[in-house]
């Protein structure tokens, strides 16, 4: 009850919620006017993983009696959260080898000393900071060799040697620090978040999969449709969500947000390049033609790269309208599609899922808002990835307690 009212008034740190115990009367309410120090309140949160899971799935259940959880269309969305570790804290293999050295050297130095004199409650308190950096920094090196097997190429790869289960992930202001890839399942009829849950790849197409199994783990059947934005497109989910008989809603991918990024005008975009099937190559509206040089499965399609030469390109009076930032030549990409991924980009098409699919934005980003600005869950305040699905699992049990205030018991009173 008393991390519920907390996340409610956006109080999510121990030492805080044990400071606002002594004067908040709700807190002495729930209290008995008894005092909790910190470490209790540390300790509980992360602690009773089966009964935290317990009570998100019955106040689901109360909901769902209430009338108030549908399973007929469900929006998933997801939202990089960081870690409680550094951004200084990412490092390479070499760097992590070189301080688990150090720190391996500095426990062997410690215990000789503990062997030599009578250890002070001090000294214990040191032994076990630097046994303790030992092993994140061990845990550190482990996970270099997970990470290798989906490593990009040319890619340097980097890991907190403070928090090694968290990622390298991109922020919303363009930078990179440690996080973690949240992921929440919210029905449409109320906006009730469904399933939660926190996961390490920084790509959300990787994490559906495992939130449909959780949305029917957690109400005991699955979505008619789920709906999800253009970051969740892949071959592999087109055809999983078929295979599980559920309905995906999510757009084949814009390419005119991509043109405007890199400063082509309208007037250069992919419709005013003529494509010559015989000589497999395109011809530009200048009259240059763009050359075959390659191709690449992807998601569900074959993409064909086509390049015109950079001397051509340079030259051309055009330039600034059709290829400002390229030091090359022009690029183009031709799609082919598997058949599955054809008839998805067909259904997008038609006016009836297009509407549907506008009713993404306030249903699924909603929540996720509500958490970060209302519950200040922008960092997570314990470390490893099994205590961060804790604390945003404590944030959603929260959220969902309030909408069953404002949608069940509010409206309840006002008829009394």
């Amino acid at each position: 009850s008393l991390w519920i009212y907390a996340y409610s008034e956006a109080v999510n740190s121990a030492r805080e919620l044990s400071r606002m115990i002594e004067n908040d009367p709700a807190c002495q309410w729930l209290t008995g006017m008894d005092r909790i120090d910190y470490h209790t309140l540390s300790d509980f949160r992360t602690a009773h993983r089966e009964g935290l899971d317990q009570l998100f799935v019955e106040v689901l259940g109360v909901l769902s009696q209430a009338g108030v959880v549908s399973l007929e269309r469900v929006m998933n969305d997801g939202t990089k959260i960081r870690a409680q570790a550094s951004k200084q804290s990412l490092q390479s293999k070499e760097k992590i080898a070189e301080h688990l050295q150090a720190a391996q050297a500095q426990v062997a130095a410690m215990e000789l000393e503990a062997t030599a004199a009578e250890s002070g409650r001090l000294t214990k308190a040191r032994q076990r900071a630097a046994r303790e950096k030992e092993q994140r920094l061990a845990g550190a090196l482990a996970e270099f060799e997970k990470l290798q097997a989906a490593r990009v190429k040319g890619k340097k790869l980097l890991v907190s040697k403070s928090e090694p289960e968290a990622r390298k992930m991109k922020q919303a202001d363009g930078g990179y620090a440690p996080s973690y890839n949240v992921q929440l399942s919210t029905e449409q009829s109320h906006g009730i978040i469904v399933a939660v849950g926190v996961g390490q790849a920084a790509a959300d197409y990787q994490e559906l999969d495992q939130a449909v199994t959780r949305m029917e783990e957690n109400l005991g059947g699955k979505p008619q449709q789920v709906v999800v934005d253009g970051g969740y497109l892949s071959g592999a989910n087109i055809n999983l969500m078929e295979a599980r008989g559920i309905e995906l809603i999510t757009p084949v991918n814009d390419r005119s947000e991509q043109l405007k990024a890199a400063g082509i005008e309208p007037a250069f975009a992919r419709a005013a390049f003529r494509y010559d099937g015989d000589q497999n190559a395109f011809q530009c509206p200048a009259g240059a033609t763009l050359k075959y040089k390659g191709k690449e499965a992807r998601a569900g399609q074959m993409r064909y790269r086509y390049q015109a030469a950079a001397a051509v390109c340079q030259s051309c009076v055009w330039r600034l309208q059709c290829c400002p930032r390229s030091k090359g030549g022009r690029t183009l990409l031709r799609f082919e599609y598997d058949p599955a991924m054809a008839a998805h980009k067909t259904k997008m098409a038609t006016p009836a899922v297009r509407e549907i699919y506008k009713q993404r934005g306030p249903t699924a980003e909603f929540p996720i808002a509500w958490l970060k600005e209302k519950f200040g869950l922008r960092r997570f305040h314990v470390r490893g990835l099994r205590k961060a699905e804790l604390e945003t699992l404590w944030a959603a049990a929260t959220y969902n307690i309030q909408q069953w205030i404002r949608c069940y018991w509010r409206p309840l009173q006002m008829h009394c």
